[in-house]
């Protein structure tokens, strides 16, 4: 896992809150949803049928309790888990609060309006937020 590299789309997109034991845990830069992205450090991985069996039973340990995290926000009625990779090959998994009435309600996220970017001192203080919790 020495060689991870992070495709320059999700860092384009996102920010770094914190190493998991397999994952790089990413708050993705939209104010519309909380929403958290977990990415393998696994070197080719662009499907969960990649992963060995330990490294299977890590993701979903790490989906687990980042999801219980987003659930456990006010207003989230909803758990969106998706990995999709038809744009972004790299392994990634998306954890989506939704809510009756949020900016693509009833559809999924992707592909739904235009993200709107946290201000810097806000980004800094989301991932902050999530770092605490996640500790």
């Amino acid at each position: 896992m020495t060689d991870f590299l992070l495709d320059p789309r999700l860092a384009a997109d996102s920010a770094f809150i914190a190493d998991g034991p397999l994952s790089q845990v990413r708050l993705m830069d939209d104010t519309r949803f909380p929403w958290l992205l977990l990415v393998p450090r696994v070197t080719g991985a662009s499907e969960w049928l990649e992963l060995d069996g330990a490294q299977q039973r890590l993701l979903l340990a790490e989906v687990n309790r980042a999801g219980n995290l987003v659930r456990a926000l006010p207003g989230v009625e909803k758990l969106n888990i998706g990995a999709l990779g038809n744009i972004v090959r790299q392994l990634h998994v998306h954890l989506v609060g939704r809510h009756a009435g949020d900016a693509a309600w009833p559809g999924p996220v992707w592909g739904s309006g235009t993200a709107q970017r946290h201000a810097p001192e806000a980004l800094a203080t989301q991932v902050e937020f999530w770092r605490s919790r996640l500790q």
